[in-house]
């Protein structure tokens, strides 16, 4: 299973207010698990990534977003939907 996760691409939209988008990140930590952290308010490719949000979201800015490598995303997922995702 680890050789799956590590050829897959995550990245996360997300905020660091935002209690949903930190639980995400320690999920991903603590199942060692990589990811790409787009900050919606920090990173210099923030319009980008609120453009990709609203763009998954049919229009509403819920975060985080987690894309993953299939084209696939899950908004506000929880670890339980995260852990299945990823077949953990």
């Amino acid at each position: 299973m680890v050789s799956k996760l590590t050829r897959m691409t995550i990245t996360i939209y997300g905020a660091d207010w935002c209690g949903d988008c930190v639980r995400a990140k320690k999920f991903f930590a603590d199942n060692h698990v990589d990811y790409l952290w787009i900050d919606l308010e920090k990173d210099e490719n923030k319009q980008f990534g609120e453009t990709e949000v609203l763009r998954r979201n049919n229009g509403k800015k819920s975060i985080p977003v987690i894309v993953f490598d299939d084209d696939s995303h899950l908004t506000e997922p929880t670890n339980a939907q995260l852990a299945e995702k990823l077949g953990l």
